[in-house]
């Protein structure tokens, strides 16, 4: 499955943006997928993760309250909506998907990727 991420760029705090993860190439229900982000000089974390239809996820602590995670098998797409955004939110982020043996999330170990996309919030 090939995965196209978009929607990063420059938010002051306290604002919001959504970002989009575009797959192709395979059935997408077949899927769990996952957003992660790496910040400049740290470890790449996962930030969210959904099912193979949107019926579990789950959210890092420090995101928990402030992001959604939601998918549209329909549309091929993952999304994940940003609120109330901090500096620390600061980081390049990714969308992934693994093959779903389990029908539950992942937290790791995922088998696809896309190329990222920056998201600066600024103080």
């Amino acid at each position: 499955v090939q995965l196209q991420a978009s929607g990063g760029g420059l938010v002051q705090a306290g604002g919001s943006l959504r970002l989009s993860c575009a797959a192709s190439g395979h059935t997408f229900s077949n899927y769990a997928m996952g957003w992660f982000r790496q910040a400049p000089g740290k470890e790449r974390e996962i930030v969210a993760a959904i099912n193979w239809n949107g019926g579990m996820t789950y959210y890092t602590d420090s995101v928990k309250g402030r992001f959604t995670i939601h998918r549209d098998n329909a549309k091929n797409a993952v999304y994940l909506q940003m609120n109330s955004l901090k500096p620390e939110d600061t980081a390049v982020y990714y969308c992934a998907a693994r093959v779903d043996n389990s029908g539950s999330y992942y937290l790791m170990r995922y088998d696809y990727w896309g190329q990222g996309t920056l998201v600066t919030v600024s103080s």
